[in-house]
């Protein structure tokens, strides 16, 4: 199934490691389930739902661990989400999401 992104302030992440697992950001609690992106939806989601926010960071997801369900998005795009919480041994990596001076994030290589 290859790997998942999700878009979450650091400080929150801070917080998931001291914790063990990620319950979710506050979009997320409210709508019941993790949001996770693919590689290609990851700029899309930046632009739309994070734009200027500093503080950010990805964290790379082995979605083969997880009981993902695709489900369409509002444009019809199917994205990834879990009904669970993230256990950190699905986390292959977190990476800072820098604004550069453009305005655009900085995306790790990998993406």
């Amino acid at each position: 199934m290859g790997d998942i992104y999700k878009i979450c302030d650091a400080d929150l992440w801070d917080s998931a490691e001291k914790l063990g697992r990620f319950t979710g950001a506050e979009i997320d609690m409210k709508d019941g389930f993790i949001h996770f992106s693919t590689a290609d939806q990851v700029a899309e989601t930046l632009r739309l739902h994070f734009a200027g926010r500093d503080g950010l960071c990805l964290i790379t997801v082995d979605a083969s661990l997880l009981d993902i369900q695709w489900e369409p998005a509002r444009s019809g795009d199917l994205f990834p989400h879990l009904y669970a919480d993230l256990p950190l041994s699905a986390v292959r990596s977190v990476d800072p999401l820098p604004l550069g001076s453009d305005g655009l994030y900085q995306l790790p290589s990998q993406l």
